[in-house]
């Protein structure tokens, strides 16, 4: 029986408005920076699959968040870079800063419809909520500014822990919090690798919402996905 529901965060319980590129484009057209939105998101996530984790293991926590903003200011820069544009800014620590903080508040933001009914629906069954996510310490007030805070009676952050999912050890220190059995706990996420790999591995239930409907060669896979794939909330048997 599920006591306890760890949810991933940023594509499972809310996403960007539009796209990266999109956010980023429109604050760079502000500094005097002509890119093409599409450019600018793909070259985005090229950069974001070639950095490493954002985990500091062995980093004393009063340094994360600094660590966190230096880590994503190279990101950024790496995704102007590879857009062709980065040397058109006057001044690019000072817009980074600028952007870094817009995705700190609500705007950038938008909460998947099913996941409010479904919090709701879960919280009435009494069951325990909890966040284990790959996000930086911006999801503080991002959660609390998307009035989502209030569901959770804990997070648990790749960046505090020192280490990433799939790595066991986050969601080993998110069930530490809650004095429960691996057994007892179901995660959900939107990474295949990450959240339902990640979270099997370590002995948890895991569902894998699948909301951009991603294909998997099934005859790669290293164990079946036991019908637990999803693409909503409101797809789940005990909702």
């Amino acid at each position: 029986m599920t006591k306890i529901i760890f949810l991933d965060a940023a594509g499972t319980l809310f996403d960007v408005r539009g796209s990266v590129g999109e956010v980023y484009g429109k604050f760079a057209r502000s500094w005097g920076v002509t890119v093409s939105n599409e450019e600018l998101n793909a070259a985005f996530f090229q950069s974001f699959a070639d950095s490493n984790p954002m985990a500091f293991p062995g980093r004393e926590l009063a340094k994360i968040p600094q660590l966190e903003f230096e880590w994503w200011q190279a990101v950024c820069a790496n995704a102007f870079q590879r857009a062709g544009v980065f040397n058109q800014f006057s001044d690019f620590p000072k817009f980074f800063v600028e952007l870094y903080a817009h995705f700190a508040t609500a705007e950038p933001w938008f909460v998947y419809p099913d996941v409010l009914p479904a919090l709701n629906k879960w919280q009435q069954q009494g069951i325990e909520l909890a966040v284990v996510s790959n996000f930086d310490s911006r999801i503080y007030p991002v959660l609390k500014a998307l009035n989502l805070a209030g569901y959770f009676t804990s997070v648990t952050i790749s960046t505090e822990v020192g280490a990433a999912k799939p790595d066991s050890k986050i969601f080993t220190v998110a069930l530490q919090k809650h004095n429960c059995t691996a057994e007892k706990v179901l995660h959900i996420g939107d990474s295949f690798k990450a959240d339902y790999c990640g979270a099997k591995n370590a002995g948890l239930n895991a569902i894998w919402l699948n909301r951009q409907q991603e294909k998997l060669d099934l005859g790669k896979l290293p164990f079946l996905i036991e019908s637990q794939k999803v693409e909503e909330f409101a797809s789940l048997d005990f909702i």
